[in-house]
């Protein structure tokens, strides 16, 4: 018999902590878990899977566009926000209900709690009961923060944008990272006047710079007001919505004013800190390559370890716990070559090196094509897409793929799995084309457009 009442407590029923509950407790482990919100952590309620959703309903103005000229009789285009806010909503809760069921079938003995860590091997639940536990696992995630200025409140954050009761007419979006381009491109579709603020030089900073500019090109062709190098410098409620002033001067009055430039992970008041744990200068639980904190039954996985911000990534960070603590098999994460999508529109897939990073390194040969796709060629759209290897000159390995294109995410994913191998530029051109696909190009592209 254990002298604890868990062999592992999870703190966090996001998809890596729900994970991480279940596989341990297959292996005959006694696991408790506790959630202050909702089962499905970020992802599934405030993140991936209602965006997601968003931006399928966000596509069908175009459809219907494309449909005409196609020659399909479409008369109603309109979008009914409610209708759709409720079956997205009842999704969500199929899916809490499913994360549920998975825990309790696992025999994951759940706790609807805040739970904070009170000592080495002990948690305390907002009623005040406590727990012993051999091991603690935090994956409590992040969450969107607003910027430290006067009526920063006025504004609203990805977490809200799900739940309003009303589309605006009009919203300003401020940031220009993928939270932010991704929520300018969806709220664009159903027919929201969107400006977007972004105080740097271009959007989606950290991507390969050919790949975003277009991304950035094609927003602005299809109805975002991108405004760069532009920040907010006042704000204020006034009658008719609240009152803009950005630093170019300009003034304008908006529905709404969503932030989205930046998150913090979820370690406020956990009391990691009186037990000794490190939190770093980002509010991130510091942890070594095994997800183990400086105190030795402390771990932490996922957004609030701030290391890779992606469900996929905090999964295997917790797949890769179980491993090591309860397997006896020690088990690091591979954070590198992870593929990315931005639900943008056009998308933008990536995976590996940029352009810029890779030609610090060495020497590259870049491929590329951008042109413009049958299906929106047809109806006389001037849509483009872009298709991008990074290669290197030495060993001719492909270093990195960066797709703009409808559906980049779903090619990218495939992409990756070559890459991951160590694939060469040559075994790539050895592949037959799939004809007619835009994802041909990536194995048609015979000689390089540069080298750096």
């Amino acid at each position: 018999m254990s002298d604890f009442d868990y062999d592992l407590f999870v703190i966090g029923g996001g998809s890596g902590g729900v994970r991480a509950a279940r596989v341990a407790s297959a292996t005959g482990a006694k696991v408790g878990l506790a959630e202050e919100f909702r089962m499905g952590g970020t992802c599934v309620i405030r993140g991936c899977v209602p965006k997601k959703l968003m931006v399928f309903a966000s596509e069908y103005q175009e459809m219907f566009a494309d449909a005409r000229a196609y020659g399909w009789d479409v008369s109603d285009g309109t979008f009914d926000w409610s209708k759709f806010q409720g079956r997205m909503h009842a999704e969500l809760e199929r899916l809490e209900g499913i994360y549920r069921k998975l825990l309790a079938n696992s025999d994951v003995t759940i706790h609807d709690s805040r739970a904070t860590v009170s000592g080495p091997h002990e948690v305390t639940l907002a009623d005040g009961s406590t727990f012993s536990a051999k091991h603690i696992l935090v994956a409590t995630g992040g969450r969107p923060v607003l910027p430290d200025m006067k009526n920063a409140d006025l504004g609203i954050t990805s977490n809200d944008i799900f739940n309003l009761p009303e589309l605006p007419k009009n919203i300003l979006i401020v940031g220009g990272g993928y939270i932010a381009s991704e929520f300018a491109c969806i709220l664009n579709g159903l027919g929201v006047a969107v400006t977007q603020f972004y105080r740097g030089a271009q959007i989606l900073r950290g991507f390969d710079d050919e790949a975003r500019g277009l991304v950035s090109e094609m927003m602005i062709e299809k109805g975002v007001n991108l405004h760069l190098g532009t920040n907010v410098l006042e704000m204020e409620k006034r009658e008719g919505g609240i009152w803009v002033k950005c630093t170019n001067g300009s003034e304008a009055v908006f529905d709404q004013v969503m932030f989205a430039t930046g998150r913090t992970p979820n370690t406020d008041g956990l009391g990691l800190g009186d037990v000794g744990v490190d939190i770093g200068r980002r509010n991130e639980v510091v942890v070594d390559d095994y997800s183990q904190t400086k105190v030795p039954s402390i771990y932490a996985i996922g957004d609030v370890t701030n290391r890779v911000q992606l469900t996929p990534v905090a999964i295997r960070e917790g797949m890769a716990f179980v491993e090591t603590v309860f397997k006896g098999n020690p088990t690091k994460v591979d954070h590198d070559l992870i593929p990315s999508a931005i639900f943008t529109q056009p998308e933008m897939g990536t995976v590996g090196l940029s352009e810029e990073d890779a030609s610090e390194q060495e020497a590259v040969e870049i491929y590329a094509t951008s042109f413009r796709p049958m299906q929106t060629a047809f109806a006389e759209k001037p849509d483009r897409v872009l298709m991008k290897l990074v290669v290197s000159k030495a060993t001719r390995t492909v270093l990195g793929c960066h797709i703009v294109s409808p559906h980049a995410g779903e090619m990218i994913q495939l992409a990756g799995i070559a890459i991951k191998m160590g694939a060469t530029k040559e075994q790539f051109d050895a592949t037959c084309a799939v004809h007619p696909t835009i994802s041909e190009e990536l194995v048609t592209m015979r000689d390089p457009v540069r080298t750096a």
